[in-house]
């Protein structure tokens, strides 16, 4: 059996699925982006008139997808060090991985972190003008 999680802090989702579910001992995130909660504003993007991307800045997009993140894990009553795997999806790797790699050591490299096991896939476009998306599993005590 296996319960969904709905954050109060996180952004709401753009479709038909709860932030997190928890199956027996694990918590699987839905993929999680930098949009905040009752903003249509995009933390480190402008668009256009028209809606396009006129410029970004991928280090606020990382901070605010991995704040996003811990709201979810945190509403979830799950410890951030549960995290056993990260999924990351760039729209830019070529120009983004570099600063993207330096936020997330930020977030999961070191003391008190949880150090998860990682894959970073490129992608042509994402749901919304974004640059990146999240999706996390971690154990549940």
């Amino acid at each position: 059996m296996s319960k969904p999680i709905e954050s109060s802090r996180a952004p709401e989702p753009v479709g038909a699925y709860p932030h997190a579910r928890r199956a027996g001992n694990l918590l699987f995130l839905s993929g999680v982006g930098p949009r905040q909660r009752g903003s249509e504003e995009i933390p480190g993007v402008q668009l256009g008139a028209d809606g396009s991307i006129v410029s970004y800045d991928i280090e606020a997009q990382c901070r605010s997808c991995f704040d996003n993140v811990r709201a979810i894990m945190e509403d979830a009553d799950v410890p951030w060090t549960n995290i056993v795997d990260v999924l990351v999806f760039l729209t830019n790797m070529k120009d983004d991985f570099k600063t993207y790699n330096r936020v997330y050591a930020e977030y999961f490299a070191g003391d008190g972190n949880p150090n998860p096991t990682r894959t970073t896939i490129e992608i042509n476009a994402l749901p919304t003008p974004i640059g990146v998306e999240v999706k996390v599993i971690a154990t549940v005590d």
